[in-house]
């Protein structure tokens, strides 16, 4: 029942776009807008409405880049990074249990 409890608590990463997001940058670190919104098939809006999300937990950080125009991109934080994996290391161990 903590395992359980545990996911629950966990807002942020409870909605699998969220999730998503966080699954996507864990390996990659930082990423273009574009590139998640493409991976992901979100419109902008819906995308940068979970980005603030993320970013107001600590999970994201969000910067813009100047290349030939300006771009945004997001970057995973430390404490993104440990967050995912303890949401998962749970996911995983009660998923062990019903298996």
């Amino acid at each position: 029942m903590d395992t359980i409890r545990q996911l629950v608590k966990n807002h942020v990463l409870g909605n699998p776009i969220r999730l998503g997001i966080m699954l996507y940058l864990l390996p990659r670190g930082r990423v273009l807008f574009k590139e998640l919104q493409k991976v992901l098939d979100v419109t902008p809006g819906n995308l940068d409405s979970h980005l603030k999300t993320l970013e107001k937990a600590g999970y994201v950080k969000l910067t813009k880049v100047f290349a030939d125009r300006p771009r945004t991109a997001v970057e995973i934080t430390d404490k993104g990074a440990e967050e995912t994996g303890k949401y998962l290391r749970t996911l995983k161990s009660l998923l062990t249990g019903v298996m």
